[in-house]
This record gives structure tokens, sequence and C-alpha cells, in this order.
């Protein structure tokens, strides 16, 4: 799946960066836990028993293209989260997360992601990696557009949570986000629900993150908007979407790796399933997943999940 680059013009601000920590982002809480080193082209947060720590992006976007190589914590990580996600603030915040899940050494992480709009998320679905995301730089990245949002890993798609407005289904279109990531301690749910604490003799824990990219659209002032006039006409990431061969490698992702999919969870929603899971807007069915067989899904309080500020704060 080939994804393509432009600059948006016009009224707006138009964005590409490309790796320097110090340029793009500040450190916003945890004091010498979070350090861009390197001259600004890696960034890295720790997380002890006193504190985890988090970083911001300076700028705002209103859709784009955003990679971010991430090394997660290694061996026993029970216990954290690495969160890299887009938010809006406030009570009718949008938001777009990558949440990684901490587990016992030798037990893969859970990859959890969800999509807020208005303030509403309930939108979880999550996976297990097909590689071991500690021993190395992967990339993390999302693709939001006025049709789609995609999350991918290493260019492999995995999600994608398209635009059905005119169906009456919310979509993150019109506030404008940053980037957050934070480490810190959630053992009190992320590791099989709770039922496994953080070592702290194993700390600091420590996430690296280094090459990101950013091809994206900044409204230059709070009224500006990325509108579709103001893109040439080759599309780029403005008109990006899935190709037979995109749908083909997130159907085996999601066939193989998912492990939990809201849009097939009956027990949770047992007054209807979410409309999206019948207008072909959740994907592949939690139960016809491979992954899926034999887990016993936890299922979270959303507000302990994905609140931006608590993550911000050190929750």
């Amino acid at each position: 799946m080939a994804m393509r680059f432009l600059l948006v013009a016009c009224s707006l601000v138009a964005i590409a960066s490309a790796g320097d920590f110090y340029q793009d982002f500040d450190v916003t809480w945890g004091d010498d836990r979070a350090k861009i080193l390197d001259n600004g082209q890696l960034l890295t947060l720790s997380l002890d028993k006193a504190s985890g720590s988090g970083f911001q992006s300076k700028n705002q976007y209103l859709f784009g293209k955003i990679d971010m190589q991430i090394k997660l914590v290694p061996g026993n990580s029970a216990g954290t989260v690495t969160a890299y996600y887009l938010s809006s603030q406030g009570p009718t915040h949008d938001e777009i997360d990558f949440e990684f899940l901490g587990n016992l050494s030798g037990d893969p992480y859970t990859l959890h992601t969800n999509v807020f709009t208005q303030g509403k998320g309930n939108r979880e679905m999550q996976f297990k990696l097909w590689f071991d995301p500690t021993e190395d730089f992967h990339t993390y990245s999302i693709l939001w557009n006025p049709r789609h949002v995609i999350f991918m890993v290493d260019g492999t798609p995995i999600r994608d949570f398209k635009n059905l407005e005119s169906r009456g289904i919310a979509f993150p279109n019109s506030q404008r986000m940053r980037i957050y990531s934070s480490l810190w301690n959630a053992d009190d749910w992320a590791t099989r629900g709770g039922l496994v604490k953080t070592d702290w003799s194993k700390a600091p824990f420590t996430a690296s993150y280094r090459n990101f990219k950013a091809d994206t659209c900044v409204p230059s002032s709070a009224t500006s908007e990325c509108a579709s006039n103001s893109v040439p006409s080759d599309g780029g990431w403005w008109n990006q979407e899935l190709d037979s061969m995109g749908q083909q490698r997130m159907k085996w992702v999601q066939k193989n790796y998912m492990i939990y999919n809201y849009c097939g969870d009956l027990k949770r929603f047992p007054q209807g399933l979410p409309p999206e899971g019948s207008l072909r807007g959740c994907s592949l069915s939690a139960l016809q997943s491979k992954a899926a067989v034999d887990v016993q899904y936890l299922l979270f309080d959303d507000t302990i999940l994905s609140l931006p500020v608590e993550r911000m704060n050190g929750m």
C-alpha cells in the first residue's frame, strides 16, 4: 500500500516534520524522567514508583499522516501503559488512541486502540502483535483524513474507522488535536484486569521514540479549516484509503491477531451492537478472529483508559 504526501496551502500552515524532538515536542511532566537525546533525534520516557513521564506536540493538527517509531518497555512490563495518541481537549474532545499494555516477561503486549468523537469513546479494538515490540523500534502510524482514521503498524493497516456521519455516527473532523505520549503505572487494570501488579524492583521502565514524521494540516488560526478545495488534485493523504491489497492485509491482521472488537460484543451491548458494525465500519467481527478464541475479555472503565488529562498529569 503506497502512501503519498503533499503540503496543504491556502489559509493553512502545512507542516512536514521529520524527527527533531526539540523542534516538534515539549516535555510536559515527569521532570528528568523524560529526556531528549542525540541532538533531538531520540526521546525516552521513564517510569519509577514516584512518577511516570510524558510529552506533547507543539503543533495542533487537523488531518494528516503521522508516524512514530517506538521501542516499548522490555522485560517484565506488567502494570505499565505506554500511550501514544492524538487528542483535543475538553468534555467533548476527539481522540485517536494507541495504548500498549505491558505484560509479564515472555508474554505479549496488548495493543489497545480507541476512537473518541465528541467525548464519546467505547470503540475499543485490541490486538496482539506479530513481533516483539521491545527488541527494536517499530513504526506506529495514524492516517487521518475526512473519510478515514486508519491505524497502521510498520505500514500494515490494522484498523479503519470510516466516516459514517451520513448514517448518524460521529467522526473526528472538526477539532484540532495534539500528539501526546506518556508512560505511566496502571496496574489497577492494565495487565489481566489488574491481577498482575507492577514489579517496582524492575524500575525504571523506559520506552524510546525516534523518527517522528508528520505530513499534516495545521490550521493557522482557531477558525481555519482544512478544506478539500485547498488540496491539489492528486489528493495525497487527503484522499487516501485502503486499496484491495491494504484491505487484505488488514483482514489478515484482524483474523489472526485481533483479540477484542467492540462491534461484536453482545454481552457489553445487550440492547444492540453499535450501528457501525452493520454498516461495514468495524471490519472483521471479533467472533471471526482466531486470536480471540479462548481469550477472556476484561472490559475496562473507559474513563480510566482514555482521558488525556489524567495521562498528561501522571495518572
